[in-house]
């Protein structure tokens, strides 16, 4: 392993380890774990909020495509309750991995690339709001998709404000799951 993949992978650790206390991960822990000097991670990723962005989106990317298996899992079910599903899976991923899923998204909206989470999960739900809503035409399903990935992504993002406003305690994932059922008929316009 190369020093910039061991600058990564230890940093991935640090990161796992320190959950929501990002701010604990330091450049000295980090390339001491990697067993490199300290000038080496400005030389590979310019400073350590490049590199954590970098190491989050590697995170992200792996919990992305392990959305594939869920596939296998719901082939039997509906298409409404398909995306249910992984729309439960996405939020509860969220919450439960806030500073990680936090960093993941802002970067994504901040810095947004052709193939970022953001746009991998949008490509994720969009045959299953097709399938849902066979009778919309391409731009429709389109839209509509891109409007369920921002409401989640601001439900995750805002979900104090928004317990509050909606009087709903959206850190309880029985509440997020309420919501998300009721923000999948909204958007898709089924009744339940």
């Amino acid at each position: 392993m190369d020093n910039k993949e061991a600058i990564i992978q230890a940093t991935i650790k640090l990161i796992e380890e320190k959950g929501e206390h990002l701010e604990e991960v330091t450049v000295r822990e980090i390339c001491k774990r990697a067993g490199v000097g300290l000038g080496l991670v400005n030389y590979h990723f310019g400073n350590k909020d490049n590199l954590i962005e970098l190491c989050v989106e590697r995170i992200i990317n792996g919990i992305v495509e392990n959305f594939q298996s869920i596939r296998e899992k719901t082939k039997d079910l509906p298409p409404f309750e398909k995306l249910e599903y992984l729309g439960n899976m996405t939020l509860d991923f969220l919450f439960e991995h806030y500073a990680v899923s936090k960093i993941s998204v802002l970067t994504d909206m901040k810095n947004p690339k052709p193939n970022d989470n953001t746009h991998r999960t949008y490509a994720a739900y969009l045959p299953l709001v097709a399938a849902c809503r066979p009778d919309w035409d391409e731009s429709t399903v389109k839209r509509k998709t891109f409007c369920l990935i921002s409401v989640m992504q601001q439900t995750f993002l805002r979900y104090e404000t928004t317990s509050t406003i909606l009087d709903i305690d959206l850190s309880k994932k029985e509440n997020r799951k309420a919501w998300h059922t009721q923000i999948l008929h909204d958007i898709l316009e089924v009744s339940e």
